[in-house]
C-alpha cells in the first residue's frame, strides 16, 4: 500500500543519490592536472545520461526483474513493461520509484571507475567500456546481492546501500583497470590537486549526498532509516579525523586533501553496515576504512607501482572490503537485518566474506575481458602527444581554463 511520507522521502533520497555522481566530477576533477578537468566534468556527467537511459531500457529490468535461477533478471521489465505506480510486495512506494532510486546506484558505480584511468582513455573507448561493464558486470552482481531470489541474497549476505555491488565492484574493476591501462606519461604517482577547493566542494556534497545513498536504502520512514542517517555522518566524522591523525603523525601536517579523503573512505565503509549497527560500531567501521584506506594509498600503491591516478582501489574497493566484512562482525539482528560476530552469530562473517569473495573475481575477471574487448575494437589509450597536451584539448576540442599547464 502507497505511503505518502515514505514516498516523499525516497523522491527527495532519489534526487540526493542524483546529485552525487556531478558531485563526485568535481571531486575528481579537482584533484587532476587542469588540463583534464572537462574530461572528468564531461565522463561523469556523460555516465549519468548513458546509464540512466540503459537502466529504463533494460538494466533495471536484468537487475530486478523477475529471478531466472538465481543468476539474472528476466527481461519482462524491458522498456519499464509493467514498472507502474503500483508498490512492489512488500514496499509502500510506486514501482517506477524505486526503480528510479536503484538507477542513481547504477548511475555512480561506473562513475567512481573514473578516478582509475584518469588523464589518459579514448572517450570512444571509455564509452563502450561503461556500457558493457554496467550491463556485464553491475547488473548481474545487483541482482545476486539486491533482488529477492539472487543466491547471494539467498545466502544471507548483508549490503544495506552497496558496499559490495557499489564499492568493492567498483574499487577492484579501478585496480585491474590501471594495470591494464598503464601508468600516466611520467606520472608513478598522483600530481598535486590542481584545484583543492573543487575537491572539497566535492566531498562536502558528497557527504550531504550520501544521506540519502544510505537512509534512502531503508526505503521509507522508519526506525532503521534513522539509524542509517546517524550511523553515515558519524563514521564519516571519524574517518576525517582519523586520516588527519595518522597524516599528522607520519607526514609532520595535518592535510585538507587528507581530511576529505578519510570522509569518502568513512562513507563507503559503513555503505554497506549502515542500517544494521549501532552507532559506536559506525565509529570503528569508519575509523578502521580509514586507517586501511591510507595503508594502501600511502604505502601498497608505491610498493606495488599501479597508477590508480585518485585512488579508487585504496579508498572504494579497500574500505568497501572491510565494511562488508564489519558488517558480519557488528551488524544486531535489533537493529536490522540478522546478528554479527560480536551478537553471538560469527557465521555472519563467513557469509559476508563470501559475497566479498565474489565480487572481486567477477568485478577483476568481467573487467579484465571487457577491457580487452574494447580496446581491440576502439582502443583505450591516448597516443603519447594527446597525453601530453591533454584530454579536453584533444578528446573534447575545450578548455577548463584561459591558461593551460
Amino acid at each position: 500500500m502507497l505511503n505518502a511520507a515514505d514516498t516523499a522521502w525516497m523522491l527527495i533520497s532519489t534526487a540526493m543519490v542524483m546529485v552525487m555522481t556531478p558531485t563526485l566530477a568535481f571531486f575528481y576533477g579537482g584533484l587532476v592536472r587542469r588540463k583534464n578537468v572537462l574530461s572528468i566534468l564531461m565522463q561523469c556527467m556523460v555516465i549519468l545520461s548513458v546509464i540512466s537511459l540503459q537502466w529504463v531500457l533494460f538494466g533495471y529490468s536484468l537487475a530486478f526483474g523477475p529471478d531466472k535461477g538465481g543468476v539474472i533478471g528476466g527481461l519482462d521489465w524491458v522498456f519499464l513493461r509493467g514498472v507502474g505506480l503500483e508498490p512492489l510486495e512488500g514496499q509502500t512506494i510506486p514501482h517506477q520509484l524505486f526503480m528510479s532510486f536503484q538507477m542513481m546506484f547504477a548511475v555512480i558505480t561506473p562513475a567512481l571507475i573514473v578516478g582509475a584511468f584518469a588523464e589518459r582513455i579514448k572517450f570512444s573507448g571509455f564509452l563502450l567500456f561503461t556500457v558493457l561493464w554496467s550491463t556485464l558486470v553491475y547488473d548481474p552482481m545487483a541482482h545476486w546481492v539486491w533482488a529477492p531470489g539472487g543466491w547471494l541474497f539467498n545466502k544471507g549476505v548483508l549490503d544495506f546501500a552497496g558496499g559490495t555491488v557499489i564499492h568493492i565492484l567498483a574499487g577492484i574493476s579501478a585496480l585491474v583497470f590501471s594495470f591494464l591501462i598503464g601508468k600516466r606519461n611520467g606520472r608513478g604517482s598522483s600530481p598535486s590537486p590542481h584545484n583543492l577547493p573543487f575537491a572539497v566542494l566535492g566531498a562536502g556534497f558528497l557527504w550531504f549526498g550520501w544521506f540519502g545513498f544510505n537512509a534512502g536504502s531503508a526505503l521509507g520512514i522508519k526506525g532503521q532509516t534513522v539509524s542509517a542517517f546517524v550511523n553515515t555522518n558519524t563514521a564519516a566524522a571519524a574517518a576525517a579525523l582519523t586520516w588527519m591523525i595518522i597524516d599528522w603523525f607520519v607526514h609532520k601536517s595535518p592535510t585538507m586533501l587528507g581530511v576529505i579523503t578519510g570522509v569518502v573512505a568513512g562513507l563507503v565503509a559503513i555503505t554497506p553496515a549502515a542500517g544494521y549497527v549501532s552507532p559506536m560500531s559506525s565509529i570503528a567501521i569508519g575509523a578502521g576504512g580509514s586507517m586501511l584506506g591510507f595503508i594502501f594509498v600511502s604505502y601498497i600503491k608505491p610498493r606495488f607501482g599501479y597508477d590508480d591516478s585518485l585512488d579508487v582501489f585504496g579508498v572504494h574497493g579497500m574500505a568497501g572490503i572491510w565494511g562488508a566484512i564489519a558488517t558480519g562482525i557488528f551488524a544486531s539482528k535489533a537493529i536490522g537485518g540478522t546478528d554479527g560476530l560480536i551478537h553471538g552469530n560469527a557465521g555472519q562473517v563467513g557469509v559476508q566474506a563470501i559475497g566479498v569473495l565474489v565480487a572481486v573475481v567477477f568485478a577483476a575477471a568481467g573487467t579484465f575481458v571487457l577491457y580487452k574487448v574494447c580496446d581491440f575494437f576502439v582502443g583505450m589509450r591516448v597516443d603519447s602527444r594527446e597525453e601530453n597536451i591533454g584530454l579536453d584539448l584533444t578528446q573534447h576540442h575545450e578548455a577548463g581554463y584561459t591558461l593551460m599547464d
